[in-house]
């Protein structure tokens, strides 16, 4: 076929077909432009065509050309010896040397014509030869150790011994027993016997098989049979008997468990309550404005005083001698007098007497940032801040307390000036000497030691007041802190967050929780611990207080005991929101809640009534009272006697 009849052919030069498996085209003619590929029958197609066609079996495609090629009988009979390692044509001569030509002279001188070399036959026999092809001596490295084969894996000998001269199939004479001896095995018992009795054969062909052969065959197959059914002996155990052993409620009375007081007073939610030393008096403030005086036992409303502005948080002193009563609303804390002394008290009256007023120094004092001033209107004093004041701690020697502005403000009055510590004897305030981390939430003192606590939105700090320098840093890891409370023991603190987490934390065990308690689904508003009995009490914006038992034992090596023991209902939610804002423990074993439109009262006293007034209610453990009817109407006759400031409340003795 000529040049001129050979149509245009694929130009992609030695580039990999790879290049154009996803193209339309593969390569390019000769004026550059795209040669398009042939289309292919899919794999069905392509199957039903060969079949139909006998010569199917003879056509090849060729990627380069994209052609499909039918191969002739000569092209196959190429391929066919190319297969079977011959060489192509059937007329070659693997043995002969073409267009060769050697020209050698024979005894005559005759000169040959032109031929081809023949296969080579060697004449001569070279086994044996006197001369080797080389007279070199043997290498040395023939003659040590490999250092190829040391390289390789070695496999661990066996620890079996070489079989000796009497376990041969042809042994020496004296190894074989007589008659005698083997009669002799016979009494001796099993374990004494000689495991192998030497015998002697002609031949190795006469040595028989393995008499134990089949048995052991069978207990192997036995044992393969028998595994699966093995017994095991599996630790069945409770998944009960795992949880950690804790005491019944019933041998952790008394807590309160029953609703049987309710009081009414205020006209706006309740935001603060607290208890005097003694257990029997409530300090309450409310949002209306008024600041009221409760009788624990009866209810009784001795005192009111209307401020005119909403209150934000209450604090009795802790001393019983000096009953006054610090509150807090807006910028404002006030320093009142309850005169529930039964005489006249000269120091208070000296100590709520501001006489000139005193601008300390600037160096460790908070200076113009607060004022002291008479409250002409109550028998008391107003320390005016700068910014909102939202709770007010005190001392327990009575004469220091502590104020939290969380607002936030500049960053250096909010480092320097967020809490402040002021002196009632002297009417000075002083700041904080260090920089807070952090935006305050609450403050508290150390029940016995001079610390001072102070909680932010993420962790709470320990402070020393006499070395002034920070002791430790208690990481919550909790959303945002809302409340504190410190053990009587002081050694433990409990901090409640937004999120719903009460955090208890061991001091002398680390600066992280020692347990989480996720209770309540909903923010916790407050935490306190009891006085004198190991319970302690959260409450929360789901209308629920929790008590708990926490026993702190003086073994430190053992880890307080913290146990789950009553949920405290009855709240109801006002303004479509179930705030619990409030809780208090009075040392006389009572327990007081309340909520923003209600503060409820949980003592443990020796009755167990239900007292209805929609304002307070009271919560007390079970007592088992000799006659309960005649206490109940005493307590209704000493209530109705004395409960003239609270015309409202209503009782019923219970069903």
């Amino acid at each position: 076929m000529s040049v001129s009849q050979v149509g245009p052919r694929n130009t992609i030069g030695d580039v990999p077909l790879e290049w154009y498996k996803d193209e339309e085209h593969i390569g390019y003619d000769v004026a550059g432009k795209k040669i398009k590929k042939k289309e292919r029958l899919d794999k069905l197609d392509s199957f039903l065509a060969r079949t139909d066609d006998a010569n199917s079996w003879r056509k090849i495609i060729d990627d380069i050309e994209d052609e499909e090629v039918e191969l002739t009988k000569e092209e196959t009979k190429l391929i066919r010896r190319m297969l079977k390692g011959k060489a192509p044509h059937a007329d070659f001569d693997p043995h002969a040397v073409s267009a060769f030509v050697i020209i050698f002279v024979s005894k005559r001188n005759e000169r040959c014509s032109t031929g081809s070399i023949q296969p080579y036959v060697d004449w001569f026999a070279w086994d044996g030869a006197k001369h080797p092809l080389s007279n070199a001596p043997e290498p040395k490295r023939r003659f040590i150790p490999s250092k190829w084969e040391a390289k390789k894996p070695k496999f661990p000998q066996s620890n079996c011994l070489l079989a000796g001269h009497d376990e041969s199939y042809n042994p020496s004479l004296e190894y074989i027993p007589t008659q005698e001896e083997i009669s002799a095995y016979q009494l001796m018992f099993e374990e004494d016997q000689p495991k192998f009795i030497p015998k002697r054969f002609a031949s190795l062909r006469s040595v028989p098989a393995y008499e134990k052969s089949v048995r052991e065959s069978f207990d192997r197959c036995l044992d393969l049979y028998l595994c699966p059914r093995a017994r095991k002996k599996r630790i069945n155990i409770d998944p009960e008997s795992l949880k950690p052993k804790l005491p019944s409620r019933k041998d952790l009375k008394p807590y309160p468990t029953t609703c049987y007081l309710e009081y009414k007073g205020h006209k706006g939610p309740v935001a603060s309550i607290c208890t005097d030393p003694s257990g029997q008096h409530i300090a309450s403030g409310s949002h209306d404005g008024t600041v009221r005086i409760w009788e624990v036992e009866t209810g009784r409303c001795i005192k009111i005083w209307e401020l005119g502005e909403p209150v934000q948080h209450v604090a009795w002193n802790p001393l019983p001698e000096l009953p006054i009563l610090a509150v807090s609303m807006g910028q404002d804390v006030l320093v009142l007098n309850t005169g529930l002394e039964k005489e006249e008290n000269k120091k208070i009256e000296d100590l709520l007497r501001v006489e000139t007023l005193s601008v300390p120094d600037e160096s460790g004092c908070a200076g113009s940032s607060v004022s002291w001033s008479q409250y002409d209107k109550y028998e008391g004093i107003r320390i005016k801040h700068f910014k909102t004041v939202s709770s007010v701690e005190w001392h327990r020697k009575g004469d220091y307390f502590s104020s939290v502005m969380p607002a936030d403000i500049l960053l250096f009055f909010g480092s320097y000036f967020s809490v402040l510590i002021h002196l009632l004897s002297k009417k000075i305030t002083q700041r904080l000497p260090y920089k807070l981390h952090g935006l305050p939430v609450c403050s508290t003192f150390h029940p016995t030691r001079s610390i001072f606590f102070v909680a932010t939105k993420k962790n709470v700090r320990v402070y020393d007041l006499l070395k002034k320098k920070s002791m430790k840093k208690l990481e919550a890891g909790v959303r945002e802190i809302s409340s504190i409370s410190i053990h009587p023991g002081g050694d433990n603190v409990i901090v409640g967050s937004k999120d719903g987490k009460l955090c208890w934390f061991d001091m002398d065990l680390s600066s992280k929780p020692y347990k989480i308690l996720n209770s309540h689904p909903k923010d916790i508003t407050n935490v306190a611990f009891h006085r004198s009995y190991p319970l302690f009490a959260s409450s929360s914006d789901d209308c629920t207080a929790y008590v708990f038992h926490g026993m702190v034992y003086s073994d430190l090596n053992q880890n307080p005991l913290i146990v789950p023991l009553e949920i405290l209902h009855g709240h109801t939610s006002v303004n479509g929101r179930g705030r619990c804002v409030g809780l208090q423990v009075p040392p006389e074993a009572a327990m007081v809640v309340h909520c923003r439109s209600r503060f409820c009262n949980q003592a443990l006293l020796p009755l167990d009534l239900d007292v209805s007034c929609g304002s307070l209610r009271v919560f007390s453990r079970r007592w088992e009272v000799v006659d309960s009817a005649f206490a109940q109407d005493e307590f209704v006759r000493f209530f109705s006697e004395n409960a003239k400031l609270s015309g409202e409340a209503l009782i019923g003795s219970r069903s």
